[in-house]
């Protein structure tokens, strides 16, 4: 396989990850391929190698930014804009769990909180309210694992991971 076929491989499968991850594809796209150019690109960069619009780099990068996966590189003596993908993928891995939580896991534990109000009295109402206990504490507890993998050290995560694949 030739260089440039598994770089378009490679953008069209991070593309369609970016799906999993509550993205768009041509957000993955756009991540992918500023994770594989070892060079800071400009919009017009990606613009010409994705075919994609203007408004879409810019849209996505600065998504891709907010996530933290991408920050902007200044040239001197130039005035466009570039973009580098942060490259440790211990970082990309947190940022990713980060959002999904905040974009998944955080307005499902309000809608529990919320829902866990509900007065019992039935068969029906004490089977419900069992339930969403259930699912509000298991939510909870998620949602510790997930801030604590957040906020933890990379070379814990690493070492972790190491003994899970054992």
């Amino acid at each position: 396989m030739h260089l440039d076929e598994g770089k378009r491989q490679f953008i069209e499968s991070w593309g369609q990850l970016g799906i999993n991850w509550g993205s768009n594809k041509t957000m993955g796209m756009v991540h992918a391929l500023l994770i594989m150019t070892p060079e800071p690109l400009c919009s017009d960069d990606i613009m010409e190698q994705l075919e994609i619009s203007r408004g879409n780099v810019c849209t996505n990068t600065r998504t891709l930014i907010d996530w933290g996966l991408v920050h902007k590189k200044f040239k001197k003596g130039e005035r466009k804009e570039y973009f580098i993908a942060e490259k440790d993928v211990v970082t990309i891995f947190k940022a990713v769990i980060y959002q999904r939580k905040k974009k998944e896991l955080d307005p499902m534990l309000k809608v529990l909180s919320e829902i866990s109000k509900v007065e019992g009295g039935c068969c029906e109402s004490d089977e419900f309210c069992k339930v969403v206990n259930e699912l509000n504490q298991f939510s909870h507890n998620a949602d510790k694992v997930l801030t604590n993998l957040i906020n933890t050290e990379r070379k814990w995560i690493m070492g972790a991971l190491m003994k899970f694949m054992r």
